[in-house]
Parts: C-alpha cells; structure tokens; sequence
C-alpha cells in the first residue's frame, strides 16, 4: 500500500508543469492582445486630438469673425442711432416751428373771424335800431291812422245816424205802414248797416221775359220818365201781379209763403225802358239770390 502512494506523488509532479507553462502561454498572448489594443487606442486618440484641435481652430475662427461682424453691425446700429437722433431733433425742432406757424395763422384767423364778427354785430345793431326807428314811425303812423279811422268812424255813424234819422216811414201800396225807405245808394247802405232786413239791388229793362231777382220774377211792362212812372208785372210763391203806374220811391208790397210782413219793391229810378231799385224783406223769411 505505500508504494502505491509513493508512485502516485511523481505523476502529479509532472502533470503541474505542463499546465503552468499553457498559463504562462496564455498570459503572454493576452499581454501581446492588450498591448496591441493599447497602441490602436492611443493612435485613435491622437487622431481624435487633431479632429478636436481641428474643430476648436475652425470654431474659434468662426467665433472670431462672427465677433468681428457683430461689432461692425453694433457700430453701425450706434452711427444710425446717433443719425436717427440727430434727424429726430432736427425734426421736431421743424415740427416745432410748422405748429408755432399754424398757431400764430390760427390767431391771425381767429382775430379776423372776430373782427369781421364785430363789423357784423355791429351792422346788426346798426339795422336794427333802423329797424325799430323805422317801427316807432310806423307806429306813430299807424296810431295816427287808428286816431284818425276812430274818427272817421265817428264821423260816419253821425252821418249814418243823421241819414237814418232823415229816413222816412210811409204807407205801401196795401195800405201797410212800411219800414224806412231809401232813395239812393247812400241810403240804402245805412238801411243795410241796421241789419233789420235783406236787402237785393236790381237793374231791369223793358223785355218780353221775366228776370229773377231772390225768389221773385219782375217784367218791365213800360215806363214814363217825365212823370217817375212804372208798370211791371210780379209772380210771387206763383201768383201773378200787376203793379200799374207806381211812383218812384213809394213802397210795392206783396206777400210770400211764411212771411208775416209783406216783401216792400221801392225803384229809386225810371229812365226809358229801364228801372232801377231794390227789394226788401223781413230777416224772418230769407230771399234766395240768384
């Protein structure tokens, strides 16, 4: 038994050196791989230096002219700043005058605005006092002429008064006192002015046909101016009268439908073929015009 065991302690002796001798193989062979990895690295950062040196030149470069026309752009903006400056002073001292110009044309303006003014409040003035110088004399006038219309009128009414007053009453042709009787223009005007009856004016020649005067139809039949005379024929509500050889200024009566007093016929003037006068009627009973 022990020489079985001093046997086996040889082999194992013999077996060690071949394996340390593959480690060392092994080492070596790394080393040589390393080293090799080693020189690649340093070549590439070399190479990486220069591209980064490379790089930073041209950066610098860049930022040397960008420097560069950065500040020619800055002293540019400064020379346009200082000219705009100078411009915008310039400017408003012209913005300046031209606003003192239009301020001094505006006063100019506004003076001759208000001395024209003046001159016509003054003509305004002046026509007006004109105005009321002429209105006093026309109210003077006017207050001479109502003084003298006053007494106009005054002295019409006494001459109506004394008209009236000269007026007669007589009997009519049927034997009825008649109403005042007027023998002319005058004083059948002062008839009118009493306002007592209707009174219609007519102008009638000689004809074969009736003519209409109110509501009554007259036909001249003759006449005798030597003597104031007349004939004539009268239809009334129908009725057919004859008024034969009536004097001038007397009072023909007859009666209508609803009148209480007789219609009075007065011919103020007979020429030949021709009479002249009016028709009178109570207020009462209305004579149509024609």
């Amino acid at each position: 038994m022990n020489e079985e065991k001093t046997n086996e302690k040889p082999r194992r002796g013999g077996l060690a050196i071949p394996v340390l001798f593959g480690i060392v193989l092994a080492l070596v062979a790394a080393n040589a791989v390393t080293f090799i990895w080693l020189d690649g690295l340093k070549q590439d950062v070399a190479t990486m230096r220069e591209s980064i040196a490379s790089e930073i030149a041209k950066v610098r470069e860049t930022a040397t002219l960008s420097t560069s026309s950065s500040r020619q752009s800055l002293t540019e903006l400064r020379d346009e700043m200082i000219q705009a400056r100078q411009q915008a002073a310039a400017a408003a001292g012209q913005a300046r005058k031209d606003a003192l110009a239009h301020a001094e044309k505006l006063a100019r303006r506004i003076q001759e605005e208000q001395a024209r003014q003046q001159a016509e409040v003054s003509t305004q003035l002046t026509e007006v006092k004109e105005s009321a110088s002429a209105a006093n004399t026309k109210i003077s006038d006017v207050s001479t002429d109502v003084s003298n219309v006053r007494s106009e009128v005054a002295s019409a009414k006494t001459e109506l008064e004394k008209t009236i007053s000269e007026l007669k009453s007589v009997r009519g042709d049927l034997g009825v006192q008649s109403g005042l009787i007027a023998t002319n223009a005058k004083e059948l005007a002062a008839l009118r002015a009493l306002g007592d009856r209707n009174y219609h004016e007519f102008r009638i020649r000689k004809a074969n046909q009736f003519q209409k005067v109110g509501n009554v139809q007259l036909q001249l039949k003759k006449t005798d101016p030597k003597r104031n005379k007349y004939t004539l024929e009268l239809i009334a509500d129908d009725k057919k009268v004859e008024k034969k050889d009536k004097n001038i200024n007397e009072p023909v009566q007859f009666y209508v439908a609803g009148a209480r007093q007789p219609l009075e016929l007065v011919v103020n003037e007979v020429v030949k073929d021709q009479i002249t006068g009016y028709i009178s009627a109570p207020k009462v009973m209305q004579v149509r015009g024609n």
